[in-house]
């Protein structure tokens, strides 16, 4: 039986047109948004520089940034540097996110990034601001925050022997790399391939809002899963 509070709360939900997002809302990797090798359905690109002369599409021949279903999850080859999500992937409380990457040759490319971002918060608009955690072929990883244009550093690039590279010993056409971002109420931990490289306090920090994925320029990556834990 629900409480008086909680009848309270789905009348205000109802009257302001508002749901709480659940599961079932979120993407799953298993189950293409929209077609497979499509662009998916319901997802938001933002790029660090807009254009309107970008394209977003399923045909890698005439697209700027290639981003498909491609079950499990999705394919991204970047042009520009930019950030993928979808708006139903929300993050509050304690949580963990986490993803599994799988970087293709990046030639000559070695220090350009990807990975996750968490706490989005007015993403399609010039006040957006979001936390982000990558690694790069370089073998290090990276903790910052975006306010708007500008950037701030909390973890400066630092070199982790968990972290795989794709180099010439690499067997098969990719490498795979696990991260995840796991917020507590004082502190937040980061783990590479089930092994903590960084924890900081979460002291100022606002957490809450939504995760996806950062991708910087010239990156070809499949992303199999990104999962949200223990919401």
């Amino acid at each position: 039986m629900k409480t008086i509070a909680q009848l309270l709360a789905i009348l205000v939900l109802m009257m302001t047109g508002v749901h709480s997002v659940t599961a079932q809302d979120r993407p799953d990797p298993n189950k293409p948004q929209g077609e497979n090798l499509e662009v998916p359905e319901g997802w938001e690109v933002r790029l660090d520089r807009p254009s309107e002369e970008v394209i977003i599409g399923s045909n890698p021949d005439s697209s700027d940034i290639y981003f498909v279903n491609m079950t499990p999850g999705w394919h991204i080859t970047t042009g520009p540097a930019g950030i993928f999500y979808h708006p139903a992937n929300t993050a509050s409380a304690n949580y963990s996110i986490s993803t599994e990457l799988h970087l293709f040759d990046p030639g000559d490319r070695n220090r350009e990034a990807f990975g996750l971002f968490w706490g989005g918060k007015d993403l399609q608009t010039e006040d957006q601001s979001y936390y982000y955690f990558l690694i790069r072929n370089t073998g290090e990883f990276l903790i910052k925050k975006r306010m708007g244009s500008e950037t701030e550093l909390i973890q400066e690039w630092t070199s982790s022997d968990v972290i795989k590279v794709f180099n010439e010993d690499t067997e098969g056409s990719s490498v795979q790399n696990q991260m995840s971002v796991t917020v507590q109420e004082d502190r937040i931990t980061f783990m590479i391939n089930e092994e903590e490289v960084a924890s900081i306090s979460s002291e100022g920090m606002e957490n809450e809002g939504v995760f996806g994925l950062r991708v910087n320029h010239s990156i070809n990556l499949h992303v199999s899963d990104l999962a949200l834990m223990g919401e």
